[in-house]
C-alpha cells in the first residue's frame, strides 16, 4: 500500500491534538475583567504544559516525517501500528490539561509520564514494524543505528513516573530533559539519505 494517506492522517490528528491543547488555554474569568498581566499568574502551570506538550507533539511529528520519508510502502501492521502511536499522542490534550490546572499534583504528573512512557513505546514499535517490512539493510534500520536516545527516553519515564510521589517537580525536569534531548533536529535519516544517494 502507499504511504500518502496513512502520512495526511497522522498530520491531521497531530494538528487535531494541537488544536485541543490550545483550546485549553482559558482566559481568566475574573470581576473586574483580568487585563494585567499579573492576572495571567494563576495559569502559568497550565501555559507551561502547553509549552511542554506542544513541544512533544512537534517532536512526534518532526521524526515520523522523517521515518515516512525513509519508507516507501506500508502494510496492515504498520497502518494499526502507527493508530497505536496516535491513540497515545491523542492523550495528550488531557493529561496536559489535567496535571496543568493541578498545579503538577503527584497523580496527574505520573499520568502525564505513563502517557509519554507509552507514547515513546508505541513510536519503538512503529519503526520494529517498518523495518521487519523493509528488512534490516533498510534506509530506517541504517539510519537508527543504535538509537541511544529512543533507549534512554523510555528509561527516564519510567523512573519519573514513581518518582512524581516524592517531587512533582524532579519528576516534570525529566519530562523536560527529555525533550530538550530531542529537540535537537535528529538527522540521521537525512544523512544516511544523501549517503545513499552519492553512492
Amino acid at each position: 500500500m502507499e504511504k500518502n494517506r496513512l502520512e495526511a492522517f497522522s498530520d491531521g490528528v497531530i494538528a487535531i491534538i494541537i488544536t485541543i491543547m490550545v483550546l485549553e488555554l482559558k482566559v481568566p474569568a475574573k470581576v473586574p475583567p483580568a487585563v494585567e498581566l499579573s492576572d495571567l499568574k494563576d495559569l502559568l502551570p497550565v501555559f507551561l504544559s502547553y509549552v511542554l506538550s506542544f513541544i512533544y507533539v512537534g517532536i512526534y511529528w518532526n521524526n515520523h516525517h522523517h521515518m515516512f520519508h525513509s519508507t516507501k510502502h506500508v502494510t496492515g501492521g504498520i497502518l494499526w501500528a502507527n493508530l497505536h502511536l496516535l491513540f497515545w499522542l491523542s492523550l495528550f490534550p488531557f493529561t496536559t490539561a489535567w496535571a496543568g490546572e493541578n498545579h503538577l499534583a503527584p497523580v496527574p504528573v505520573a499520568v502525564y509520564g505513563f502517557v509519554l512512557l507509552m507514547a515513546a513505546i508505541a513510536y519503538y514499535i512503529l519503526q520494529r514494524a517498518i523495518i521487519a517490512q523493509q528488512g534490516p539493510g533498510s534506509l530506517l534500520a541504517a539510519a537508527i543505528g543504535k538509537d541511544w536516545k529512543g533507549k534512554t527516553s523510555p528509561v527516564l519515564y519510567f523512573i519519573a513516573i514513581p518518582l512524581a510521589f516524592v517531587s512533582p517537580w524532579i519528576s516534570s525536569g525529566l519530562y523536560v530533559f527529555v525533550a530538550l534531548m530531542w529537540l535537537v533536529p535528529d538527522r540521521r535519516i537525512e544523512r544516511v539519505l544523501v549517503k545513499r544517494e552519492r553512492e
